[in-house]
């Protein structure tokens, strides 16, 4: 159960450091910390979590991780149910937290709340073929990325600041696109407290997450494999 709790708490702080910073922080009058702060913030959730529960689950995250991981032979189909369910949990807790506290401020409306979107609403306006093509490959990329940086050839010690500077660029791609999710239990923990458009478009930040990190496992699959030592 430790795992599963590690992985509970450690979504929550993904949600509530990286949707936070979006709510709370990043169009604050004078001060917003904008896109740039906005990435830096997801980043480093999963920087922070990586050293903080690796050793204890893992750290991912993330639904599409677990079956990325799972597609590339790092991770065992049993667990990947439990897992799951505890990142959409602490997704929806964080999200659950989150307007609690955005709540608090007068006129307070939900504007998003920080949600995935398509069409009218990507913050770009960008089609919904472009924002499946958007989260598949950048998910695809950031399992390559997870694969090799924890592939026991790979420097020791150093896969948590390769991923989380990676979910870092990834947001500053594709924040205009989509708002950025690669993570299905992040667009659920604050779709859940949007409803309406959030709630109806939120299939397909699960399906292209899902898809680009089954596609990124078989990629690592085909560049990280072995070589035969010579006799």
């Amino acid at each position: 159960m430790n795992k599963y709790f590690a992985e509970c708490i450690g979504t929550f702080w993904l949600v509530l450091g990286g949707c936070g910073s979006a709510v709370l922080a990043a169009a604050f009058p004078d001060v917003g910390i904008g896109l740039v702060g906005v990435s830096f913030a997801f980043g480093l959730t999963v920087l922070t979590m990586a050293y903080a529960i690796g050793h204890i689950s893992g750290c991912h995250l993330n639904p599409a991780v677990s079956i990325g991981l799972f597609v590339g032979g790092r991770f065992p189909a049993s667990q990947l149910a439990p897992y799951i369910g505890a990142q959409v949990v602490g997704a929806i807790i964080a999200g659950g937290v989150l307007f609690l506290i955005a709540s608090g401020q007068a006129g307070f409306e939900t504007n998003g709340f920080a949600s995935n979107g398509y069409g009218e609403h990507s913050p770009g306006q960008y089609s919904l073929f472009a924002a499946i093509v958007c989260e598949v490959v950048m998910t695809a990329l950031f399992l390559v990325v997870i694969l090799g940086a924890t592939d026991e050839r790979a420097p020791a010690g150093f896969a948590p600041i390769a991923i989380g500077l990676c979910l870092t660029l990834i947001h500053l791609i594709s924040i205009p696109v989509t708002n950025t999710s690669v993570n299905p239990a992040r667009s659920t923990g604050v779709a859940f407290f949007e409803g309406g458009w959030a709630l109806a478009q939120l299939w397909v930040f699960w399906l292209a997450p899902i898809a680009g990190a089954a596609l990124g496992a078989l990629m690592y699959g085909v560049i990280g494999k072995k070589e035969t030592e010579e006799a």
